[in-house]
């Protein structure tokens, strides 16, 4: 593959946009996109130069010197886009969640499988100061043996298109498969089980909520009915608890975002991630510890090669497809976190735990038809 490597985007909206100011620092060349937005589609592809514009995502892929895609629209539309782009042999780079289901994401990575390319899935947590330093912690034996962990995370008030983030599809089930657990909970499910080695889903019970006001005119009428609250439990092999808290809208706490970490507990010690911090016993005493992680991560660029490729999502796609370094399994991660929030709503639906066969045989496709 050639030092710059040669991209086409599908949908430019809000997180196209984003991707598209990303690859300008990267050695990367946008040369297509494709929105079903024409006028928008002209308009970005002008801002950032890019000198193929299509309607037709397909038409995009007919491009034969496109080597990558980057698909960026909403939930469950991820599967079919992705499961042609990588039939016409591009590689795949796709917003979170993997898609809007299990049953979507694995089709996802049995195509890329049965079609040799890479698939990744946008999950900037993965590649964070604080989830480095914890896999360095782990690596090293300082917290021991893993058996517990808590995804948490906490908007005090940030439904999509609700409380005015996002256009009025981030609002639609039809359109997202989910809400706060599939949209906010990926990242936050998705990083614990990165640190704990993605080990297998045996159980998953849990429910969700949707209980707070909301103006009448951007969902108060009814029709807004994705979850604001999801809980879970879950079982993980070797003996693993995992539990999860996850709000885009929840009375607690200050304006913006939860202060309260996700965390990873083993038999030496604890580490939460945010804020950082380490939690063990020494010499018979409790300690609690804080790190300079940022001087960590500058002396870790400086003095070990190859450091850079894992400073975010996008920048490690890249570098993975020069062949710089090996790709994370962030399709694998993500897809172990679209089987445990499918096993929610089936569960909170049920009214019961459920197994991991059960979940497996009982996901359902939420993909439109494109």
């Amino acid at each position: 593959m050639a030092d710059r490597v040669k991209v086409g985007i599908i949908g430019v909206g809000q997180i196209g946009k984003q991707h598209l100011e990303k690859y300008r620092s990267l050695p990367v060349e946008v040369v297509a996109l494709a929105d079903t937005d024409e006028a928008e589609g002209q308009r970005v592809s002008q801002q950032f130069g890019i000198p193929r514009t299509f309607t037709g995502f397909r038409d995009l892929l007919r491009v034969e010197e496109i080597e990558a895609v980057d698909v960026c629209v909403h939930n469950n539309l991820h599967a079919p886009i992705t499961i042609a782009a990588l039939e016409a042999r591009k590689h795949v780079f796709c917003e979170k969640p993997i898609a809007g289901s299990y049953a979507d994401g694995k089709a996802m990575v049995d195509a890329a499988a049965r079609t040799g390319r890479k698939l990744s899935i946008q999950l900037g947590t993965l590649f964070s100061k604080e989830t480095k330093a914890a896999r360095r912690l782990i690596a090293e034996g300082h917290l021991g043996k893993l058996y517990y962990a808590k995804a948490v995370f906490q908007y005090r008030r940030a439904r999509s298109y609700v409380d005015g983030y996002g256009s009025i599809g981030y609002a639609k089930r039809e359109l997202m498969g989910g809400g706060a657990l599939v949209n906010f909970g990926v990242y936050h499910v998705g990083q614990v089980l990165y640190l704990l080695g993605n080990p297998g889903i045996e159980t998953v019970t849990g429910t969700t909520h949707l209980e707070m006001p909301m103006y009448r005119e951007r969902g108060g009428d009814g029709s807004y009915n994705l979850e604001e609250l999801a809980l879970g439990f879950v079982r993980l092999a070797g003996g693993i608890t995992l539990t999860i808290e996850v709000a885009c809208a929840l009375h607690l706490g200050g304006t913006g975002r939860s202060l309260r970490p996700s965390c990873v507990f083993g038999s030496k010690g604890g580490v939460c991630l945010s804020p950082f911090s380490y939690h063990t016993t020494i010499a018979d005493m409790e300690m609690d510890a804080t790190f300079d992680i940022d001087l960590a991560d500058w002396r870790w660029h400086e003095c070990f090669p190859d450091v850079d490729a894992y400073d975010s999502p996008q920048v490690h796609w890249i570098a993975a497809l020069q062949n710089r370094v090996s790709l994370v399994d962030t399709a694998g991660i993500t897809l172990a976190t679209a089987k445990i929030s499918d096993g929610i709503y089936l569960s909170h639906r049920l009214r019961k735990e459920l197994s991991v066969s059960e979940i497996e045989q009982m996901s359902q496709s939420n993909a439109v038809e494109v």
